[in-house]
């Protein structure tokens, strides 16, 4: 099969196309493609006039219509400015559309009034802006002052041709994680309320478990004194936790990204998070009762000359001593992130100097514990120099009864009339201390407790 040098029918560009050798060198050489295209164009028109006539009458009848939908007659074509020798050929196409010599194709689009009326004074005539945006031109000369103005972020200017990116992803704030839940007592409930019996031990100066006593007595002593245990009751009692939303039908409908996925997932973590926001700090009253209002808490008392903004290792060091020593293992720092600066420059003084104590190099990460013990830092702990801007807490002593885990329902006929769907979220929970009290130790005046918080300072 002889191979011809370059295509000359359709069957011929076929086969140049379908042959990557022949295909990779025609489009190696812009200039020899250019060509190529250019001679298969003639020869095609060549051997079918009968199609480049055709061709022709259709493009006579676009640019009729296209001159009669901008208002222009040929009595509006002026006799002045002759166009650019490169755009001879687009002269040969207007004198063909609109029927009229080469001399008046040549001169179209005068100035003043005409075509060049619906640019606005931009262009002195209608050829002046053909020549200026033709391709040659602008590889010539650059792009035209005049057309440089067009701008992306003026929606006037051109912006609204340009579409915007939308990505069906949605940005959100992740919350913190749950700081009571993941280390207290958590008891299922069959039942709106649940009692547990639990042993009210307050004082170990001379017993314990509440009144047990055990004694030394000699051979064939007997013993005459009864000590019992003191028992008391801990209720737990569901309390409801909701939350509600309602959208619209179309929105549900139409939105890039599902609603309905969106709201399962933002209402479950808000759900969690205003939970233990009530274990921190709930009041007791339809709600759960949270470690702030706690009887055995303990608060220690800032130091002499302390202000309300500061921190001082002797804090730390006081409330770590009021731990009660079984809950040494268990028990966790909780504060709120204003009292990172406090901690970063926390000293201790020695003679005339003194150290960092906690923050010793700032080129490394900072410390995540104090005195062995972990740090968490939690936004639902109060402020920097409020009672509760700091904790030292064993949670095992705190007892979270769950009577429902979350459910989530909808339904489309609350909002029949609006014609929007509203969603419920539904848990029921309750949360409290079952130690009453602080306890005294053996010996010494300082009670002792799982629940440790700083004293406001003023």
């Amino acid at each position: 099969m002889v191979t011809k040098a370059r295509p000359e029918t359709q069957e011929d560009l076929a086969e140049v196309l379908m042959d990557p050798k022949r295909r990779e060198a025609l489009f190696a050489d812009p200039k020899q493609f250019r060509a190529a295209m250019e001679d298969y164009a003639k020869d095609f028109y060549r051997r079918d006039p009968e199609t480049k006539k055709e061709f022709k009458a259709l493009l006579g009848e676009g640019m009729k219509e296209f001159w009669a939908a901008n208002g222009v007659e040929k009595e509006q074509i002026h006799k002045r400015l002759p166009l650019d020798p490169h755009v001879a050929r687009g002269n040969k196409l207007i004198e063909q559309a609109l029927g009229i010599d080469r001399q008046t194709a040549r001169q179209i689009a005068a100035y003043g009034e005409g075509l060049g009326q619906s640019l606005d004074g931009q262009w002195p005539s209608l050829g002046k802006y053909l020549q200026q945006i033709d391709f040659h031109a602008i590889q010539r000369q650059g792009v035209p002052e005049i057309l440089k103005v067009f701008s992306e972020g003026v929606g006037a200017e051109g912006g609204f041709l340009v579409p915007e990116e939308f990505r069906a992803e949605l940005l959100m704030m992740a919350l913190e994680t749950a700081v009571v839940r993941p280390r207290a007592r958590v008891i299922p409930m069959g039942s709106l309320t649940l009692r547990m019996p639990a042993i009210r031990d307050t004082s170990h100066a001379t017993s314990v478990f509440g009144g047990v006593q055990a004694s030394w007595l000699g051979e064939a002593a007997s013993v005459s004194t009864v000590r019992e245990p003191t028992f008391q009751q801990i209720t737990l009692t569901a309390r409801k936790l909701t939350g509600y939303t309602r959208a619209s039908n179309e929105i549900a409908q139409d939105s890039a990204i599902s609603i309905e996925a969106i709201i399962g997932t933002l209402f479950p973590a808000a759900i969690a998070y205003f939970e233990d926001e009530a274990f921190i700090n709930g009041t007791g009253a339809g709600q759960p009762l949270g470690i702030i209002n706690a009887d055995a808490l303990i608060s220690v008392a800032k130091e002499t000359g302390q202000s309300a903004t500061t921190l001082v290792y002797e804090n730390l060091v006081k409330m770590f001593s009021r731990m009660m020593p079984q809950s040494m293992n268990r028990a966790v720092w909780v504060m709120h992130p204003d009292t990172f600066p406090q901690l970063a420059v926390l000293s201790l003084s020695v003679g005339t100097g003194g150290s960092a104590v906690w923050l010793a190099n700032a080129a490394n990460g900072a410390p995540a514990t104090i005195l062995g013990r972990p740090i968490v830092f939690s936004e639902k702990c109060q402020t920097l120099g409020t009672a509760g801007d700091i904790y030292f807490v064993d949670f095992g002593y705190y007892l979270i009864g769950d009577r429902m885990a979350l459910q989530m329902a909808s339904s489309p006929h609350v909002q029949f009339n609006t014609d929007e769907t509203v969603w419920r979220f539904t848990q029921r929970v309750d949360g409290r201390p079952w130690i009453t009290s602080a306890l005294t130790p053996r010996y010494g005046t300082n009670t002792m407790s799982p629940f440790v918080a700083l004293a406001a300072r003023s």
